[in-house]
């Protein structure tokens, strides 16, 4: 393991110059501490887990230091925000301190977030609260325990900084972990300025660095947008199958790699609604939870617009097309084994489908069901969660399709069921009102909330001993709470 001194630095987007990002140091933090560190994104970097108590660590994630090999940049990029197109965006409170390999050959970006004031802030402060970046920290790192792709967080430092949103609060910065920070938002930036040679020089760099198998292809460029399209279908696929709502899906906070980032408004389903906006400046229900397979869609194709110089518009058109049934089979996929299903039969999405409406029309909780179907035989099962349903008619009559449903799939014993529905079905998963009783406590000065919530997330699928109130449904106050992008 690595002291934090024997970081190896290769700062590979930064070589691209100034037209694609701008040099900015990060303004201090006031009395920088450590807040909650994660010890599985540490590993990533080949650091020994114990220097993130060191005052060396919060000095650095926390803007008072700086390696010499890093070289901190702010992004430039555009971006449709809320269908709307915006010609400049870029990172107005983040900077990428450059790009680390660990002894795998594996880069990962760190990108620091509330690191202040950049080119790109526009009217902002260039901060970030404790709050948001709490969330931010809990949600990449509960994902990547989902097996949802997503970006990974090393820690949060809290600080005295005063910062002012509704009220007064206090700065701190997330550093956010990637093997790349660069967005549709990135390819829009220099289609629409008309900048073909930068335009051109960035595919090269995705190219090269991020999809070199695309090279050995008679088209690269099509290959890696099919590539990119067959991503983003599986992982809003994996959104979807866990009830994750995004909030903010503009395209400058989509990745070119497919992965989940730019964590705002975001939220978990407690009970099932498809029609759930998580966040509560979203007055139309653009990114509603049902809403964010078509806009992944709609994201795609303002991307493929993007790569029309590269690529033409009838192979873009097909490679588009590959969306939804690459979304519909992956989401199947994944609901028949939350299911208990090991086999495929043409009726499963009509099952599927009814049991979500039941659901939908009874304020079903969407994890707990999941769960605890598969607790016990299915026949028991179904019986203990009637309850649950307003449409009792209704439910027994899936609950009998259910039943044979399984009866047909397999051979296997009710223990194989069990532990193959557990290993897909968490029992824990961040809840807005669990984020927001570790804030609490975070804000008057105990970290502990945070830390445990952490583990406890780590773990999801695992059913861990005395953390039984981290898998409750959430009270009635806890299913209400609203979220805006403010951070």
């Amino acid at each position: 393991m690595k002291a934090l001194d024997e970081l190896t630095f290769d700062n590979r987007f930064a070589r691209l110059g100034d037209a694609f990002s701008t040099h900015v140091l990060p303004e201090p933090l006031d009395a920088p501490r450590l807040v909650v560190a994660s010890e599985a994104a540490m590993v990533l970097l080949d650091l020994d887990p114990a220097v993130a108590e060191t005052p060396v660590f919060a000095e650095l994630f926390g803007g008072h230091k700086l390696w010499a090999e890093a070289e901190p940049r702010a992004m430039v990029y555009s971006g449709h925000q809320f269908g709307g197109y915006t010609p400049q965006l870029g990172d107005g409170r983040g900077l990428l301190l450059g790009e680390v390999y660990n002894e795998a050959g594996e880069h990962w970006d760190l990108h620091l977030k509330g690191a202040g004031m950049t080119p790109y802030s526009r009217m902002g402060d260039g901060r970030a609260v404790l709050r948001s970046s709490i969330r931010e920290f809990l949600a990449s790192e509960a994902l990547h325990a989902l097996g949802i792709p997503s970006s990974r967080a090393l820690c949060v430092i809290g600080s005295d900084t005063p910062v002012w949103r509704e009220k007064q609060e206090r700065g701190a910065m997330v550093l956010r972990m990637a093997h790349s920070h660069i967005r549709f938002g990135h390819f829009e930036y220099f289609y629409y300025t008309k900048k073909p040679e930068q335009q051109a020089e960035l595919a090269e760099h995705v190219l090269n660095l991020h999809y070199p198998e695309c090279r050995e292809q008679p088209e690269p460029y099509l290959a890696m947008f099919r590539e990119i399209v067959e991503r983003n279908a599986e992982l809003i696929a994996k959104w979807q199958a866990y009830g994750f709502c995004h909030g903010v899906m503009n395209t400058d906070n989509m990745s070119i790699l497919g992965i989940t980032f730019d964590f705002g408004p975001f939220a978990f389903l407690d009970d099932f609604d498809a029609h759930f906006i998580c966040n509560h400046s979203d007055h139309e229900g653009r990114y509603s939870f049902s809403n964010q397979v078509p806009i992944g869609q709609w994201n795609l194709s303002a991307l493929a617009q993007a790569l029309t110089p590269f690529i033409s518009v009838d192979a873009l058109k097909e490679a588009l097309g590959l969306y939804l049934p690459l979304y519909q089979a992956n989401y199947l996929d994944l609901m028949r084994r939350r299911l208990g299903l090991t086999t495929a039969e043409d009726d499963d999405q009509a099952l599927m489908e009814r049991l979500l409406k039941l659901m939908q029309n009874s304020g079903v909780d969407y994890t707990l069901f999941f769960r605890r179907l598969g607790d016990e035989p299915a026949a028991l099962a179904v019986t203990r969660l009637r309850d649950d349903f307003v449409d009792l008619a209704g439910f027994d009559a899936w609950a009998e399709q259910y039943k044979a449903r399984v009866a047909r799939d397999g051979d296997y014993s009710e223990e194989q069921r069990r532990a193959r529905m557990h290993a897909v079905n968490p029992l824990y998963i961040l809840r807005n009102y669990l984020a927001q009783n570790a804030i609490a406590a975070a804000e008057s000065g105990d970290y502990s909330e945070v830390r445990q919530l952490h583990e406890v997330l780590s773990k999801p699928f695992e059913e861990q001993a005395g953390m039984e109130r981290y898998a409750q449904r959430p009270p009635d106050w806890g299913k209400h709470l609203e979220i805006s992008c403010s951070s």
